[in-house]
């Protein structure tokens, strides 16, 4: 493997402060992570990270060579082209932040699009950072989508080597084998040295995952937040709000639908509470139940989905 470090280069003021703070701060810093371009369900991760940019004051400590981590053919930059002439260029960054939270408590926060090559290079940079920059904890967050009703509170999948900070829930899964991404070697690079990771998976409805699902941004920055003792109350309530929005949507499109769409999410809705009662008493074989399929469910609700969309995917 070629050396890591070409891959990025430091931000000299920035390095100093980080280094001043780790050095003053033997507990270590947090560093929150999350990439665009990998399934993300609603839009869980990209909805954290723009209300993070867009709420705290943060500086830039490190920027990685997106020359050669993107594929331009795959994912094309936008340039503004202005009556004759191009007048601007969107420059995918991948930046490394040092951000403070609503408290003044430094942590960083590591974001971009997902890089397209050379994984393990990029794991083994961020690998380089979290020992330089003394990190204790590192932490990832996205969506995943789920066979669960919109009506229902979100559910959350810890995992990583620290899912002890995120005690009360319960395995979904059993093994399984799932198209990799960046951002899931990083955890499991860093585990593998030794390093703390936490990775937490909001559940999002599948017949809405292609749209931003504010509920589930939400649940999984409570998770953060509780994790890692961070205060971000802006960002916290900014999605709240927009969650609250979104809700009503749904519930108007559904309202407008036909009796076999109520039927569909209601079967939903009937399979959550049968698995939940289970879980309460004990029993794990929840009730049989006729469950709408996802093709089933993603088709009628197509023209909710459309609409949002067309709409900006501003409910």
């Amino acid at each position: 493997m070629l050396n890591p470090q070409r891959l990025y280069e430091w931000e000299p003021s920035g390095l100093a402060e980080v280094e001043t703070i780790a050095a003053e701060d033997s507990a270590g810093l947090v560093l929150l992570y999350h990439f665009d371009g990998y399934i993300d369900a609603g839009e869980t991760g990209d909805q954290i990270v723009e209300r993070l940019l867009d709420d705290l004051p943060h500086r830039v400590v490190a920027r990685f060579d997106h020359d050669r981590l993107i594929d331009y053919r795959a994912r094309r930059p936008l340039l503004t082209f202005d009556r004759h002439r191009w007048t601007a260029y969107e420059t995918p960054r991948i930046e490394l932040r040092l951000v403070e939270d609503t408290t003044g408590a430094p942590f960083l926060l590591l974001s971009g699009p997902e890089p397209d090559v050379e994984w393990e290079r990029f794991a083994a940079a961020v690998q380089q950072m979290v020992e330089r920059l003394g990190v204790r904890l590192s932490v990832n967050f996205h969506g995943i989508p789920m066979g669960v009703p919109h009506t229902r509170p979100v559910g959350i999948t810890p995992h990583g080597n620290r899912t002890d900070l995120m005690p009360g829930h319960a395995d979904v899964f059993e093994e399984a084998k799932v198209p990799g991404s960046a951002e899931a070697l990083i955890e499991f690079r860093l585990a593998e040295a030794g390093h703390d990771v936490l990775g937490v998976a909001a559940h999002v409805p599948h017949y809405i995952a292609r749209s931003p699902y504010p509920d589930a941004a939400l649940t999984a920055l409570e998770a953060v937040t509780a994790a890692t003792g961070l205060v971000l109350p802006g960002a916290a309530h900014s999605l709240r709000t927009e969650a609250l929005r979104t809700q009503e949507e749904i519930e108007r499109q559904i309202s407008e639908g036909d009796e076999e769409l109520v039927a569909l999410v209601s079967g939903l809705e009937h399979q959550y509470d049968a698995v939940a009662g289970a879980e309460t008493r004990g029993n794990l074989v929840a009730e049989a139940v006729d469950l709408p399929s996802a093709e089933e469910i993603g088709n009628e609700l197509e023209r909710f989905l459309a609409e949002r969309e067309a709409d900006g995917g501003n409910a």
